[in-house]
């Protein structure tokens, strides 16, 4: 795996020239020749696909679970409606935990959040396998469910700190294939388990799969938060080191390589130690760039399948390949069209397409370049459900839910990983914090239509209540079309604020500095300007403090 190695970046401030007849020169895209990322391009590869493969235990738990409820409420003496409640408890944590994690390792590292959430996360499953009674299994899965969420924020965090926006689709792509893999292989093993081994032995597996996963970071992940290592040049604090990298570091002092102290100082007065504080994430949540969709409530599957077509543990497991591979056929040509799409508006806005290299988007309308493949996935993924709950209400050939549950895969998932990708262009600098509290509204609303569809469906029926579901969904939109619009003015507003609050800190400081160095200088006498009978009483004064002090000596 990588690791944190200076390296000699060129240090050029200079902006690439723009196009005089493109546009105002303060309007031009500025584009540094310094390089994003000192980490080569198998590096980031590499160090994406471990933290994707960490991201998947987040996924994974809550599906894996699914194909057994129906035998740990038989074998918990609880009702339906009682066990769904450990999946809705397990989404709300799912929403806030990252909220916690998120700020946290935007500023204190990477590295530290992921040793918090595999050892929180390690503890659950150990208790989950071995725990007996209902009240034990909603309190371990919301513990599960905090230690393994924080790992989406942290990983698309790690693809914000070493790609750029040009790149970044393709990126978030791996990131969704590996994320989506959880959601493939979880129902289809938990239902084989469920079946011949028991459920608890579920959570058993999950243990040794995440310590096996715990094991690779400690030993060999990099530390990539730029608050910390900045381009990935500067060494992290021992905190922050892998095992390979203490190794590394200690090797390098031996052999007399010196790191450039001034570029250390400049990061490391980013870097705190804090508790996690999830009021970042809040601030996020709440602008106006925030927007949530509608969490796929799978959680129905089980009971209706079970229902209208007799499907046993495995049976139902196997259901959810369907949605699993459109999502996964989405995380590889999602990326691609992101990608494409931002090219053809760099191209139209006179903005130099170059890797590895910072551009600042305040001019460049990437609320559009992203949207634009948004909102036609949203609308495809809602024609998807409504055709869903409509062919279950029929009762018709097992292949009708199984092909539209396919087309709600691919849309639902293709569209939240285009949203994902602007939230973290949107908020570079706290892309764990903008993950986790677009993370928020997906798992708080996905919480609430998992404790509400069984009932919806009882009364109102299936179709009736996937069609309420998708106009609710897609009654949402008009938020993302003022995004479109209106997005670009928003974030140039808040650069100007926040531009103008930097010069008034800055002005601030240069004024108490000022009275600081005007209060040290020591008084001096002008004897010219003084009368006789001030002479004579400073002459008493000066005469006066040796002896004081000979005084104080003695004592």
């Amino acid at each position: 795996m990588a690791s944190n190695e200076p390296a000699q970046v060129p240090q050029s401030d200079q902006n690439t020239q723009p196009n005089a007849t493109a546009e105002p020169v303060s309007e031009q895209p500025v584009t540094t020749d310094v390089a994003y990322s000192v980490f080569k391009t198998w590096q980031k590869k590499t160090i994406v696909l471990a933290v994707s493969v960490a991201a998947v235990f987040s996924p994974m738990s809550t599906t894996i679970y699914l194909p057994a409820l129906n035998q740990i409420a038989s074998d918990l003496h609880v009702t339906s409606s009682q066990i769904n409640l450990t999946v809705t408890t397990f989404l709300i944590l799912q929403g806030i935990a990252p909220m916690m994690i998120a700020g946290f390792s935007d500023s204190t590292g990477r590295r530290p959040a992921y040793n918090f959430c595999f050892i929180v996360y390690i503890a659950a499953n150990i208790g989950l396998a071995l725990q007996r009674n209902y009240a034990a299994l909603l309190v371990l899965r919301c513990m599960q469910s905090a230690g393994s969420s924080g790992t989406v924020a942290l990983c698309n965090g790690v693809v914000a700190d070493m790609v750029t926006s040009a790149e970044r689709g393709i990126y978030i792509g791996y990131t969704s294939a590996t994320s989506i893999i959880g959601p493939i292989i979880g129902p289809i093993l938990g239902g084989i388990i469920a079946q011949y081994l028991g459920w608890w032995w579920i959570f058993w597996i999950l243990t040794i799969w995440s310590g096996a996963t715990f094991v690779l970071l400690l030993l060999f992940l990099p530390e990539t938060c730029r608050k910390v290592v900045g381009d990935g040049s500067i060494p992290p604090p021992k905190l922050n080191q892998s095992l390979t990298g203490i190794i590394r570091e200690r090797n390098r002092a031996r052999a007399g390589i010196a790191v450039d102290a001034a570029q250390q100082e400049a990061v490391r007065k980013n870097y705190r130690l804090r508790f996690p504080n999830p009021l970042s994430t809040l601030v996020i949540a709440t602008d106006k760039e925030g927007a949530a969709l509608l969490y796929a409530t799978t959680t129905a599957i089980p009971s209706q399948f079970g229902k209208i077509y007799g499907f046993d543990e495995l049976q139902l497991g196997l259901v959810y390949i369907p949605f699993g591979s459109g999502s996964l056929i989405s995380a590889f040509t999602t990326g691609k069209m992101i990608d494409w799409n931002y090219r053809k508006h760099a191209k139209r806005n006179g903005f130099p397409l170059t890797k590895n290299r910072y551009q600042d988007l305040t001019n460049f309308p990437i609320e559009r370049a992203r949207l634009e493949i948004a909102l036609p996935l949203l609308y495809f993924s809602v024609l998807g459900m409504i055709g869903y709950g409509w062919v279950l209400d029929f009762r018709t050939n097992l292949a009708g839910p199984l092909i539209f549950l396919f087309i709600f895969g691919y849309g639902s998932m293709a569209a939240f990983q285009v949203l994902q990708i602007l939230m973290i262009d949107i908020y570079p600098g706290d892309a764990a914090a903008a993950t986790a509290a677009n993370n928020l509204f997906r798992c708080l609303l996905g919480a609430g239509s998992t404790a509400v569809v069984v009932p919806m469906i009882d009364r109102m029926g299936v179709g009736w209540t996937y069609t309420f579901a998708s106009l609710t969904w897609m009654a949402s939109s008009p938020c993302l079309w003022a995004l479109m619009w209106y997005g670009p003015r928003w974030r140039k507003a808040k650069k100007l604020k926040k531009d103008e609050k930097e010069k008034a800190n800055a002005e601030k400081a240069g004024m108490e500095a000022e009275k600081s160095s005007e209060a040290a200088e020591p008084e001096t006498i002008n004897e010219d300007t003084m009368d006789g009978k001030q002479l004579e009483e400073t002459g008493k004064a000066a005469a006066k403090a040796p002896t004081e002090t000979r005084d104080q000596v003695k004592e």
